[in-house]
């Protein structure tokens, strides 16, 4: 039996998108399968460039199409257009297949981030040819001493007789920088001071004065480390200046952070099915390992944590385009799919670890890879520290002070999401309000264990009212970062709930997964308590706080069944 929420590429059918998204996802899944696994680990193992996937990428257009904007592309074809519905299942395919190949498709989406943020349209047409001839992009942001610090950049640009500039200096994990046809490259100029220096100009890695060092990685991921000298900067060269470069950072990091949610979701698929696979077969004391109670819980723990990453990020894609000027709720669910989803893969690779052991170590299977590559996701695009401070932000107005919004239903039409690239200015973050979360809750009060989420996710509402962090408190980023913890899973759960409302899902699996979502919710609370500068309110509120999740062992077994089904069911080519 297939298991219809997860990705499977013996019964995969993306039908619900137009003929040609449907034929090239279709198309990766059957180039990766007709490849095979042996391939596709020796590549691994050995660090090979990916030469042979961009000339597949480059021969159906995968990138071309899904990367340019309807507005960029020629006359006719109406194919192309920037779709994140479409994005997040190439994501998710990507990373079922290997965290390399996402990689070159995920610093393409950076480095045209600038592009189509810019007015110039002579880059933006020689981007939207170099796509259509193959070639992968680069973003050329952060700097080996200064990391993603662009208030600090030491890219510098001095003005030259003919208008432009000429560049000098480095960046740093810079990926696809061996390659790149155009590099967006941030930073400043000499004769300018403050925000109003800012420059983004468009770069190519082959010009004799730009300078590969190396790749700072041991891996097939190419991420560079680059130098510019003296580097001829031209005026059609030039993206954006002053505020507007900053702004264009942002918010292509905004874009392009989305993805790494999908990727971690590929990648425990995979690992899903090799480790209930192994599991399920081997005999231990006469028994089959899946038949030890413990070993039950962690896999049904991760199959339920794996499905709630899903719901979640398939619902946050329906808010990403649907964003405009007067609804930028995507600016708290784009960090969370970026930190809650990706740190969810984690547990996830961890749960199912505990249980294969030492098989998770042999060389001739994906799960070894997917290991390792499951900890990078929570590590780019801003640390998980950063983006939960960020999702702090919006704390007090989701949770207390909800705004009237129209329904957003499922958005999987053929539409270009072009306001991704015409974010505005990156700030106001306080001012961005909500609908009201409790209706998604309200909605599953019937089911035991979203009804027991519910009485905490109250509880820390009145968290908020009588006992939030004080003036010293809130520099106390340590504190701070354990309360973020709890507003996170309340934000997961309601895109959770609202997915599941929207697809139908079994309430068995929901319950189940809220069972773990209280657990998570309490083992947060108890860290609370704990933190040196917790008041004796916050520490008693802290204990009031924890639950225990509805126990309900036929439920329980009917997950389990679901489980214990995906045994056999995928096993990639040799």
């Amino acid at each position: 039996m297939a298991d219809s929420l997860l990705f499977n590429p013996h019964t995969y059918d993306p039908a619900h998108f137009d003929p040609e998204t449907r034929r090239l996802l279709r198309a990766t899944v059957d180039w990766f399968e007709a490849r095979g696994k042996r391939r596709l680990i020796e590549d691994y193992r050995t660090r090979a460039w990916l030469g042979d996937f961009l000339a597949f990428s480059a021969k159906e257009g995968l990138f071309e199409t899904f990367l340019t904007p309807s507005a960029d592309a020629p006359e006719g074809q109406a194919d192309k257009r920037w779709d994140t519905a479409r994005i997040a299942a190439l994501n998710e395919i990507l990373g079922f297949y290997g965290l390399d190949y996402w990689y070159a498709w995920q610093v393409t989406i950076l480095g045209l981030g600038p592009v189509w943020q810019s007015d110039n349209a002579a880059a933006r047409a020689r981007a939207a040819e170099l796509l259509a001839q193959g070639e992968v992009f680069a973003f050329g942001l952060s700097e080996k001493t200064h990391g993603a610090d662009i208030y600090s950049t030491d890219m510098l640009l001095e003005p030259a007789a003919d208008g432009g500039f000429r560049a000098t200096g480095s960046k740093y994990y810079i990926g696809n920088g061996n390659a790149a046809g155009l590099v967006s490259v941030f930073g400043r100029r000499t004769d300018v001071e403050g925000p109003d220096g800012y420059v983004f100009f468009a770069a190519d890695s082959r010009h004799p004065a730009y300078h590969l060092v190396k790749n700072v990685v041991d891996s097939s991921k190419f991420v560079s480390e680059f130098r510019l000298e003296d580097y001829p900067v031209a005026a059609e060269d030039v993206l954006h200046t002053g505020r507007a470069a900053f702004d264009a950072a942002l918010n292509t990091v905004n874009v392009g952070k989305f993805n790494l949610c999908t990727a971690s979701i590929g990648i425990c698929e995979h690992a899903m099915y090799e480790a209930v696979t192994h599991a399920h077969n081997r005999v231990l004391y006469g028994r089959p390992v899946t038949a030890f109670p413990h070993v039950r819980r962690e896999l049904a723990d991760a199959y339920v944590r794996l499905v709630g990453m899903k719901l979640f990020s398939d619902r946050a894609v329906d808010y990403f385009r649907s964003a405009g000027p007067d609804d930028r709720r995507y600016l708290l669910f784009n960090p969370m799919t970026k930190m809650k989803v990706t740190t969810e893969g984690e547990k996830v690779i961890d749960l199912m670890w505990d249980v294969i052991a030492a098989k998770g170590f042999e060389k001739d299977n994906y799960f070894a890879q997917a290991a390792v590559e499951i900890r990078g996701l929570p590590k780019l695009e801003g640390t998980v520290h950063v983006n939960l401070a960020l999702i702090l932000k919006f704390m007090r107005n989701h949770l207390l002070d909800p705004a009237a919004y129209e329904p957003v239903p499922t958005r999987l039409d053929a539409a270009d999401d072009t306001f991704l690239f015409g974010q505005g200015p990156a700030r106001g973050l306080g001012s961005v309000r909500f609908h009201d979360w409790r209706p998604a809750y309200d909605a599953y009060a019937g089911v035991a264990n979203v009804a027991r989420f519910r009485e905490q996710a109250d509880a820390l509402c009145e968290f908020v009212r009588t006992a939030a962090p004080d003036e010293a408190q809130s520099r106390d980023l340590d504190l701070l970062l354990a309360v973020g913890q709890l507003f996170a899973l309340v934000v997961h759960g309601q895109l959770v709930l609202e997915q599941a409302a929207l697809t139908g899902l079994d309430e068995d699996v929901l319950d189940e997964l809220f069972a773990v979502l209280v657990r998570d919710f309490s083992a947060h609370a108890v860290e609370l308590h704990g933190k040196d500068s917790a008041t004796e309110q916050q520490q008693a509120w802290a204990l009031g706080a924890v639950r225990r999740p509805v126990v309900d062992e036929e439920r329980s077994a009917r997950v389990w069944q679901r489980v214990e089904a995906l045994s056999d069911t995928y096993e990639m080519a040799p």
